[in-house]
């Protein structure tokens, strides 16, 4: 079973992150299925919009710990492939942020073009807590979203984010009661939809025009900073904590 759902109607993609039991945490496999949803969606002359959700209570929980290291394949397009695929992506991106959004899960926000969220959602960068550091090029997203001091906070922290306060300073458009937010952000994609594609992409490209190429940059310089901290000290304690289930506020469940 596909890790990722992808259904067209209207004009609209919905993709589905669908790992529900592991709270759509990003494995290997999630990665290169959600890079080739995009890929497939860039393509489609019959897709305007792209919206990403997840499947069940969560929308994504983040890296899966639990699958670190025993990957049976290298993977397609790995995390720096998925970011690039998506800065690239011409299209509109909305997101719809159907529940708790860690690392990431909420991370991701910043590369939309517009992002959403349910009233229940929240959302927190782990990284400092974990031993990393942050990634999906929230180094430029957050600061130009949320200003330099609550991004600041925000990657630094560790400590997490209501869905109103991240409408608050920047991180989401608008916040929606759960049981709205699909048909809300799917009139979103909707009202874009209704206009002309070349339009869309035009006003997209020269949207990123001054951006791409920065965010590439600061997707390049994170991961290598991951690679550089992953595996030190603090990372493994701190992985080794949450395999023992002694970070109980890690994933907030």
């Amino acid at each position: 079973m596909s890790t990722v759902t992808r259904t067209v109607a209207n004009h609209i993609c919905l993709v589905t992150m669908n790992r529900p039991e592991a709270l759509n945490a990003f494995s290997t496999e999630m990665m290169d299925d959600l890079c080739e949803a995009f890929l497939t969606a860039a393509a489609d002359s019959e897709t305007k919009v792209l919206v990403l959700t997840g499947a069940g209570r969560a929308f994504s929980s983040g890296a899966d710990l639990k699958s670190m290291g025993v990957q049976s394949a290298p993977p397609k397009h790995g995390l720096k492939g998925l970011l690039e695929t998506i800065i690239d992506f011409p299209k509109p991106f909305l997101i719809a942020a159907n529940g708790l959004g860690v690392g990431i899960g909420c991370t991701i926000l910043g590369l939309a073009d517009v992002a959403f969220a349910a009233a229940s959602a929240k959302f927190k960068c782990p990284f400092s807590a974990l031993g990393l550091t942050a990634e999906a090029a929230s180094t430029i997203t957050f600061p130009n979203l949320m200003g330099h001091q609550q991004a600041s906070w925000t990657l630094l922290s560790s400590e997490w984010l209501t869905a109103d306060v991240a409408q608050a300073t920047g991180l989401v458009l608008s916040v929606f009661p759960d049981e709205d937010l699909m048909t809300s952000v799917l009139g979103h994609a909707e009202t874009l939809a209704a206009l002309p594609l070349a339009s869309l992409i035009q006003t997209k490209a020269l949207l990123m025009r001054t951006r791409k190429e920065g965010l590439k940059a600061a997707v390049a310089e994170e991961n290598a900073a991951l690679d550089r901290l992953a595996g030190g000290p603090a990372n493994r304690e701190a992985v080794t904590a949450f395999q023992e289930k002694r970070l109980p506020d890690f994933r907030g469940l």
